[in-house]
């Protein structure tokens, strides 16, 4: 397996010089790895599979062109695009993966997720994660219109950039004592997440924690092979 590890590129419609580093990126990897991982936040928010704008179609077309006969994706919701369900799935060729997702990639027991739910000292965002997270919100949610849940989802977002613009930085990363004990629980040989932007590699005891970076002013992939993992940046 030669896989490569994605998350937090916030794709929008707004942003183009985004959206065309992402499809180059595409097109490079379809030739340098077997597998695409993308751990959660593909999106900038996603309000439901029936939002077929010309947009999203784009978007579903290069996943598409990527999957058929090429590399395998492999996607995991993040906390802005967790309503990506099994008609985009289907639309692209993407595998949906539940969070955490252990598998062993050369030899080594790998977990993958998005992260968010470690950022427990965030105590309102893991209450509001909680909410939206649950089957009821998410049918109500999706049984609005899409203007509805347009406005609603551009006024959630807002109020997460105040919030979390207010918060310290120690506050939403990682929970340290969440952390161990996951660690400690599952016992991988690698743990990548995404989330808190922060890319690093973490030496945690037992364990090598891998954080992926958003993009924004870079790119950010991972890459692990038989020998080595490297935490790769580009210019966007």
């Amino acid at each position: 397996m030669k896989p490569r590890f994605i998350s937090d590129i916030h794709l929008s419609q707004s942003n183009t010089e985004l959206t065309n580093a992402f499809k180059r990126f595409l097109n490079e990897s379809k030739e340098m790895c077997t597998h695409l991982f993308i751990l959660g936040d593909f999106f900038e928010v996603w309000i439901g599979d029936d939002d077929n704008s010309s947009y999203h179609q784009e978007i579903k077309k290069e996943l598409l062109n990527f999957t058929t006969n090429g590399p395998k994706i492999c996607y995991m919701h993040g906390n802005r695009d967790f309503l990506i369900g099994q008609k985009f799935a289907a639309e692209t060729g993407i595998e949906i993966l539940s969070d955490p997702h252990t598998m062993n990639i050369n030899g080594l027991k790998t977990i993958l997720s998005h992260g968010d739910f470690l950022c427990t000292d965030d105590v309102d965002y893991i209450n509001f994660r909680n909410m939206v997270r649950s089957d009821e919100w998410k049918r109500d949610f999706l049984l609005k219109n899409l203007d509805e849940r347009d406005t609603i989802a551009n006024s959630l977002r807002d109020d997460s950039k105040n919030a979390t613009s207010q918060k310290s930085l120690a506050n939403t990363d990682v929970s340290p004592n969440t952390l161990n004990t996951f660690l400690a629980k599952k016992n991988p040989d690698i743990f990548i997440h995404g989330h808190t932007h922060r890319p690093a590699i973490h030496d945690e005891d037992s364990s090598i924690r891998i954080v992926l970076g958003d993009w924004d002013e870079y790119g950010w992939y991972l890459t692990i092979d038989e020998k080595d993992y490297n935490l790769k940046k580009f210019k966007i």
